[in-house]
């Protein structure tokens, strides 16, 4: 018969229907319908129902978007440095923020307000302001949130507050906030509430209040001991003067754990490169900088309240600096323990105790390479400032020995090599100093000294002008620079680069002084005189400038104003004649005779055998029709022949010696030579001396005749003027000696 028809109906029963509809089968298909299982034929879907952008919902939605992104924009405003335009998002952002509150209460009732937007606007403004140093607005706005009970935990904000009063140095009302948040911080939340109590102990500090400062620190020891809390704790202690107390508080911040995984960690254990890639990923990754930076800070606290407390827990700084040093050595610090013993011989050296210094730090000599290295290259420093170049090379060979790669050891071998006088060889150990630490400062302004040695003036002028661009405002860096250029013969930018070095040390004598000579020499006499009268107002014994600001008074004419410069050098120098002779010479030339004849009595007086005094004398005596010009002249004929007969003895014994008469020609002619050089000495500031009055010429003819700025009297001595050095900090021979030392403490 066969399986019966779907629907069939056999025996009077109908055949119940198979589930056939899910694959698309149905009745119709039977009577021939297509087939359709995804109802296609049915046409496309409706469209989607527009969107009402009018709607207040929708509005509401779009302005509280725009709030959110708005403050959004202020963080990250701020997180860049930006605070103006982190302040002015999030003012814009508080005024979005109340149009939108607006627009919520007339809509919705007022318990559909987000007020997680409405407190993060806020708080986000308060914060801005605060960070613009705008304290009242950010005070106020604070308060505005405090007060709101509608916000849950904004009790905590007064932490801010009280941080913006200690800010003003409010320290009354700073305490009292952080208390008041300290209340309403439960127990649970341990680590805001022991932030809080460390900020009282350090507002309680700043107050003076040393025992309550101390009490606030002791209890966050006993909860949850820190190294800034342990620092401060000993820092009330020395204030207080409490040496037991110090001692403990010592103790408990070597025993602060540091909570950071050991150096063994990065080391691989096995050949596995999965494993050592994994390694050499962490080994400088963010952990492992957050590290390296507690165990730095931890070691510079300590080494900090050691150096503290050292000097006064015991009888000496010596005990208590060995009593610091076993503690440490007991603790997991070790390593510090020898950085201590360093710091000691520092302390020596700066009670000027050189000798227990060295003592010290020859203990290092057997010790690791490091602290071996550190040590030695401070004793090659010490003895480099002793002058001792011998036993400063010799520490600084040991020192390069136990580290070819510390910078400071090579900075002091290539200070003794240059103090022996090879340049080229100081110049290879400072440029691997340089190799070794791109920032070592003082092996770069070495090579710049070395250069100009070798006179390499540009490749010294680069240097200078690299370490110019490290260290913007030193004095010793601009005037090396402008020292170059004037070597350069380059006038114009060494006058530039001293007046930036005037800009930073205005009151420096010599750098002025420097000016003036360079002014002088371009022949503008009028800035000259100006930066060499600024000098001597610093200064008023430099006797360089002295001579300049007299020679520059005689040669405008103006001698009444000469005669106190050279006073003031006849003070400073009594024993040169030639100061004393000025001051009569610009009396005479005043017209003053009678104060002029009485100088020239004094001067006679303390020097009876100075000859030009007495020809004066027996000028002016003549002149103003005095009877002591016969004694005047009896006594200038006796030492005139008195010289005469020396000056025969000096010729015949040079005759009695002399072989032939070529030589003694010779030693004529040099003679004359000798002569003539000392009577060209008085040619200064461009002024040529004309012929000398005759002895019997009236004393007013002088007057007339062009005198030499520089130049006292026609018959007195000739003044010779050097070049004006530079001032002595600053002169490139005294960094060849002093700065050319590294600093006490090695990188």
């Amino acid at each position: 018969m066969g399986r019966p028809m779907t629907g069939a109906i056999q025996d009077g029963v109908t055949r119940p229907m198979t589930a056939v509809r899910a694959a698309g089968f149905t009745k119709a298909a039977v009577r021939g319908s297509a087939f359709d299982p995804l109802g296609q034929s049915r046409g496309p879907a409706p469209p989607l129902e527009a969107k009402n952008e009018d709607s207040p919902e929708e509005k509401i939605r779009q302005l509280e978007k725009k709030v959110n992104e708005l403050v959004e924009e202020s963080c990250i405003a701020n997180s860049c440095g930006d605070l103006k335009l982190a302040l002015e998002k999030a003012k814009d952002a508080g005024r979005k923020e109340r149009i939108l509150v607006r627009q919520r209460e007339q809509v919705t009732t007022p318990e559909n307000i987000n007020l997680d937007l409405t407190y993060s606007v806020l708080f986000n403004l308060a914060s801005q302001y605060s960070a613009n140093e705008m304290y009242a607005e950010a005070l106020n706005t604070y308060q505005v949130i405090v007060k709101n009970k509608m916000f849950s935990n904004a009790g905590r904000l007064k932490v801010n507050m009280g941080n913006i009063y200690l800010k003003q140095r409010n320290y009354s009302k700073a305490i009292k906030f952080y208390r008041m948040a300290l209340d309403q911080i439960p127990s649970v939340h341990k680590e805001m509430r022991i932030k809080i109590m460390q900020n009282i102990g350090v507002t309680f500090i700043k107050t003076g209040q040393y025992s309550d400062a101390i009490n606030s620190f002791e209890h966050i020891m006993s909860l949850a001991p820190n190294l800034k809390a342990g620092f401060n704790l000993i820092l009330s202690y020395f204030a207080v003067g409490d040496r037991d107390k110090m001692k403990k508080a010592f103790q408990k911040l070597i025993a602060v754990p540091l909570e950071i995984d050991e150096d063994d960690k990065y080391i691989s254990p096995s050949d596995d490169p999965h494993t050592n890639l994994v390694i050499e990923a962490i080994k400088n990754d963010h952990l492992r900088q957050m590290e390296r930076e507690r165990k730095a800070m931890a070691e510079k606290y300590i080494m900090t309240a050691a150096k503290l407390i050292a000097p006064v827990i015991e009888t000496s700084f010596a005990v208590g600096y060995d009593w610091c040093v076993e503690v440490v050595k007991a603790s997991q610090y070790v390593e510090l323990a020898n950085d201590l013993e360093i710091n000691k011989a520092i302390t020596y050296l700066r009670q000027k105790d050189f000798n227990q210094a060295v003592e010290t730090l020859k203990m290092f000599e057997k010790k690791d390479s490091r602290v071996k290295s550190a040590a030695a290259t401070n004793l090659s420093f010490l003895y480099y400032l002793e002058n001792e170049f011998a036993q400063a090379s010799s520490y600084a060979d040991l020192a390069v020995n136990s580290d070819r790669y510390n910078p400071s050891a090579l900075t002091n071998k290539g200070n003794t090599v240059f103090a022996n006088g090879d340049y080229e060889k100081a110049a290879e150990f400072y440029k691997e100093a340089l190799r070794n630490d791109s920032s070592c400062t003082e092996a770069l302004y070495n090579i710049g000294l070395t250069y100009k040695r070798l006179n390499r003036l540009d490749e010294a002028l680069d240097c200078f002008l690299k370490l110019h661009a490290i260290l913007r405002n030193s004095a010793q860096v601009l005037y090396q620079i402008a020292n170059v250029y004037e070597l350069m013969e380059d006038p114009n930018q060494a006058i530039e680069w001293l007046m930036q070095l005037i800009s930073v040390v205005p009151t420096d004598s010599r750098a002025l002084s420097k000016l003036g000579e360079l002014y002088d020499s371009e022949g503008d006499k009028s800035q000259a005189f100006q930066y060499y009268y600024e000098s001597y107002r610093y200064f008023p014994s430099n006797i360089e400038v002295i001579e300049w600001l007299g020679a520059y008074y005689i040669d405008t004419q103006f001698c009444e104003k000469a005669i106190q410069y050279f006073e003031r050098a006849s003070l400073i120098q009594p024993t040169q004649v030639k100061w004393q002779l000025m001051v009569a010479s610009c009396f005479r030339r005043s017209g003053n005779y009678q104060k002029a004849l009485d100088t020239y009595k004094d001067i006679h007086r303390k020097f009876p055998e100075n000859v030009e005094c007495l020809r004066f004398l027996v000028r002016l005596c003549t002149d103003i029709g005095l009877k002591e010009v016969q004694e005047y002249a009896t006594k200038l004929k006796r030492l005139e022949k008195m010289k005469e007969i020396r000056e025969q003895r000096v010729r015949s014994g040079r005759d009695g010696s002399g072989g032939s008469r070529s030589r003694r020609e010779g030693s004529a002619g040099s003679d004359s030579g000798q002569n003539c050089s000392a009577s060209s000495k008085g040619e200064r500031l461009s002024v040529k001396l004309r012929a000398l009055p005759g002895t019997n010429e009236p004393y007013e003819s002088s007057s007339n005749k062009e005198i030499d700025a520089s130049y006292v009297d026609p018959l007195g001595p000739q003044i010779e003027r050097p070049k004006t050095a530079a001032k002595k900090r600053i002169d490139e021979d005294d960094f060849a000696d002093e700065e050319l030392g590294d600093d006490l403490l090695p990188e």
